[in-house]
């Protein structure tokens, strides 16, 4: 009789070669095969990305990740993965729901998760989300190239020379170097330069800057090209965008009333309507302080003209106390990041509290009531928690705002007997004292509900009968 062991040994070789031939053979592997992407701007309705892949496997998750500008941070959104095999992934970055502005760059690419955790990440398509109404015509300077599309070359030039001028004057003040391009597109008619910036647009807006794409948008008529208030508009938006590369720091923003303060100084100066809007102020008792005017202006005419106005009156205040070099510092500290107060005090000498405070004196101004959220007023308190009930001869903790209690006989106010006398505190621990008894009591009957009765002869576990108001 042959044993087992002799048939084990070949049975054991025939099956590891067996594995050996299973793992020589290819096994299509988990993993993402990239072909072309594209990018498709298209106006008024967005921008569509697409990837066409060959997905290896079942992937675990797939998202686009899209950046439009060197500081404008990452966006990233997470699409239905699709089956294993051929596929092109799709996204439509929606012009009406994402508020895209004319002339914003879009770099997009798709990222592959596996349930393993690696990641594929697929090559990057760009494109110019642009205003493609109009036929636009370019000129250049060194900085600054200006777009428009009604007018002559007449009008371009002169758009160019005084956005040029603008920048210059800025750069030098603030002591900085702009290096990188900054486009000034020009609208002709006021729905159209609506249109570009969107609905959330106020309607008293001439033009805006964006510094995160560096691009200036203006309603400027070719008729308008010579009027006085072109000659402010321009600088006093491109001043923004000098502003923001002498301040750039991914921390923290100065006070809205040191950019527009600045803009309008540079602009144009503390002229007297100006003045006379502060003063005004000042005499109606209606100024606005400084801290009010730290983020978005006020949306009433008056109150938005007057929060300008108060802005280059506290730029004004500070280069005639301080003069331009402590304006230049304080400008520069904000690239570090700080806070408002460590640049102000850095640069000044003063925190903004103080410089507020220094402003509305100069102007023989009082200060503005505080409108908005308050605390609220202290409450009455136990007179146990004021009097002490500690041990005699001690001390008890005081409260802030509340006289210590004094020793008193029985029955005269503040007393034990008189505090017993007044009704009115002794309602709530009343309360809670008779909450306390009826609760005790329904325990106490649900205690004895469920006990076994007790027999004639006091023996438990009698068959008496039950009690009229048992269930059973």
């Amino acid at each position: 009789m042959i044993g087992p062991g002799r048939h084990g040994r070949p049975a054991a070789l025939v099956l590891a070669a067996l594995l050996l031939v299973t793992l020589a053979l290819p096994v299509e592997a988990a993993g993402t095969t990239f072909g072309r992407p594209s990018a498709t701007a298209r106006w008024a309705e967005g921008v569509t990305f697409e990837q066409p892949v060959v997905l290896g496997g079942a992937a675990k998750r797939v998202e686009i990740v899209i950046s439009s500008a060197p500081d404008a941070g990452l966006f990233v959104s997470e699409i239905p993965v699709p089956a294993p095999g051929p596929a092109t992934l799709r996204y439509l970055l929606d012009a009406g729901s994402s508020g895209l502005l004319p002339n914003t760059p879009f770099t997009a690419r798709w990222r592959i998760t596996w349930p393993d955790g690696t990641v594929d990440l697929g090559p990057p398509a760009s494109t110019v989300y642009a205003d493609t109404r109009f036929s636009w015509r370019t000129t250049s300077g060194p900085i600054v190239r200006v777009h428009w599309y009604t007018g002559d070359d007449a009008f371009g030039r002169r758009a160019l020379a005084i956005g040029q001028t603008a920048i210059d004057k800025a750069a030098g003040l603030f002591g900085v170097r702009e290096t990188r391009p900054i486009d000034f597109f020009v609208y002709a008619d006021q729905a159209a330069f609506y249109d570009a910036l969107g609905p959330g647009t106020r309607e008293n807006v001439g033009g805006q800057a964006n510094a995160e794409i560096r691009t200036l948008f203006a309603l400027i008529t070719p008729a308008e090209i010579g009027d006085r208030w072109v000659s402010i508009v321009i600088p006093h938006e491109l001043t923004h965008l000098v502003f923001d590369t002498a301040v750039h720091n991914p921390y923290h923003d100065p006070p809205r009333w040191l950019n527009e303060g600045l803009a309008v100084y540079l602009a144009q100066g503390y002229e007297p309507g100006d003045r006379g809007q502060v003063a005004g102020a000042v005499a109606a008792a209606n100024l606005m302080p400084l801290e009010a005017l730290t983020g978005q202006f006020p949306t009433s005419a008056a109150r938005f003209s007057l929060a300008y106005a108060e802005s280059v009156s506290a730029v004004d205040f500070l280069v005639r106390r301080f003069g331009r070099d402590a304006l230049v510092r304080l400008v520069r500290t904000y690239a570090g990041g700080v806070t408002d107060d460590e640049a102000f005090t850095a640069a000044l000498g003063l925190d903004t509290a103080a410089f507020g405070a220094a402003w509305l004196a100069d102007l023989g101004a009082a200060r503005p009531e505080r409108y908005g959220p308050r605390p609220a007023p202290a409450g009455p308190l136990p007179a146990a928690w004021t009097s002490g009930a500690g041990p005699a001869g001690t001390a008890q903790p005081s409260t802030p705002g509340v006289a210590p209690a004094t020793s008193t006989s029985p029955g005269e106010p503040g007393s034990a007997a008189g505090e017993a006398a007044n009704s009115s505190d002794l309602l709530p621990a009343l309360a809670v004292a008779l909450v306390v008894g009826l609760v005790a009591l329904g325990l106490l009957a649900i205690r004895r509900r469920g006990r076994p009765a007790a027999g004639r002869d006091g023996e438990a576990g009698s068959n008496g009968p039950p009690p009229a108001d048992d269930p059973r």
